[in-house]
């Protein structure tokens, strides 16, 4: 039993962070040669998933016959996304503005080392490919892969996916079935990466705790705490009121997702399991093609902790440096955000950018009051990388029901049955034959 136990990758996972914690407490000095073990790992990740979003999202779009069906299950995504959004960016404010998280700290921007935020925003800009509006448009057709910028990959997946549904049906189901070949090889790839996880947890845990110490997360408790108990709202709340109009009762999705939550926790990265997501929806009832859609374009469209960490994290850095925001001001936060939030993947980081981008807008705060949240953002990475998946997972059970293409009795089945560790290559049984 204690065997079996100890080979599930989710429980391997929990026991690397619990060890590298404790290596990075008791031995801080070895954080430097703990942090590869993370990097690589997120590198290996990273190296592969870019292709899956490709392969998968192109399968998408070419296995629907009808070009006009993409077209509205694509409108009807990005208008759910942009929804779900706006509540995720409002409960941050919100909350900010209830609790006025960072008020009392004082923080003199004067003070601060300004070099720390330019070098951890270089750092994490050059991991996360975040950049201006226009870089979504790529050089090259292959440039998008070699510079691993998300939106680049989702814009050349879109163009390729209509190329392919517009030829005749003799080469279409052909080049789609070669598709999704290379889906699922690429699929094979990931699953190999992704047992290495407890190393990847380990280091990167190691790392973080020896590097910034148990005390910056300490020192920065309320926010910290703040930030988790305002994503736990947002998915209790928000998410939960859309899972009840989807008649998605208990056991919750997130729940039967737990072992992906894990992974994510450990690696503060959501795209570690996004091809596991993907196989889990198609077995709640979802439409192969239909996931295929939604969730890569949810992985640069839906980010629901990113955007509540965006006004969240601004509106403590306006109290603690005891800047007073005027409502049109605040407004500029919304929207921005709403903007800059786009070019944030799933990669640890990412956050931190997009959050300095939203400040250079707003120039009553000081941008140099990012430099208290350095020691802390690998800690609130882990909750925006928590939070995304689980937004994505109903986003793609809604837009399925809006279709008119969800299995109820399946999905309901499927949740009832509980959660377990699903192979890639397990096969999906066909809607309306719940097992």
């Amino acid at each position: 039993m204690l065997r079996r136990w100890l080979s599930l990758l989710y429980v391997q996972v929990l026991i690397a962070i619990v060890l590298g914690v404790l290596v990075g407490l008791f031995w801080p000095a070895t954080e430097a040669a703990m942090k590869p073990l993370g990097d690589g790992f997120i590198k290996l990740i990273k190296m592969v998933i870019a292709p899956v979003v490709f392969l998968t999202l192109v399968h998408g779009i070419a296995s629907v016959r009808e070009a006009s069906q993409v077209g509205r299950v694509g409108v009807k995504a990005l208008v759910y996304f942009e929804v779900v959004s706006t509540f995720a960016l409002l409960i941050g404010l919100m909350v900010a503005k209830l609790l006025q998280t960072g008020s009392g700290f004082n923080i003199d921007p004067a003070a601060l080392d300004a070099s720390a935020v330019q070098s951890y925003a270089r750092r994490a800009a050059s991991e996360s490919g975040s950049g201006h509006l226009l870089a979504i448009i790529s050089n090259s057709f292959f440039g998008a892969f070699a510079e691993d910028d998300l939106l680049q990959v989702l814009l050349t997946a879109i163009l390729t996916g209509f190329a392919i549904n517009a030829l005749l049906e003799r080469v279409r189901v052909p080049a789609s079935h070669v598709i999704d070949v290379l889906a699922r090889i690429f699929f094979g790839v990931v699953a190999i990466v992704v047992r290495a996880a407890p190393i990847g947890a380990f280091g990167a845990m190691a790392f973080t705790i020896g590097e910034y110490g148990i005390g910056s997360i300490v020192r920065l408790a309320e926010l910290v705490a703040t930030f988790y108990l305002t994503a736990i709202l947002f998915v209790l709340i928000v998410l939960g009121t859309i899972a009840r109009f989807l008649r998605l009762l208990h056991p919750p999705l997130h729940h039967y997702i737990r072992e992906e939550l894990l992974i994510v926790l450990g690696t503060s990265s959501s795209e570690t399991v996004l091809p596991q997501l993907m196989r889990k929806l198609e077995r709640l009832g979802c439409l192969d093609n239909l996931v295929g859609l939604t969730v890569p374009l949810g992985y640069g469209f839906n980010l629901d902790g990113t955007n509540i960490y965006m006004t969240l994290a601004t509106m403590f850095l306006a109290y603690a440096t005891n800047t007073h925001l005027t409502w049109e001001q605040e407004f500029t936060i919304l929207a921005v955000a709403m903007l800059t939030s786009k070019g944030a993947s799933g990669v640890t980081g990412a956050g931190f950018v997009t959050l300095a981008a939203t400040l250079s807008v707003i120039p009553a705060i000081p941008i140099q009051a990012l430099a208290v949240l350095v020691g802390i953002d690998k800690f609130m990475s882990e909750c925006r990388a928590l939070t995304n998946p689980v937004g994505n997972g109903v986003a793609c059970v809604a837009v399925s029901r809006w279709e008119g293409e969800l299995d109820l009795a399946q999905l309901r089945a499927e949740l009832v049955r509980g959660p377990r560790t699903i192979s890639l290559e397990e096969p999906v049984p066909a809607a309306g034959t719940a097992d």
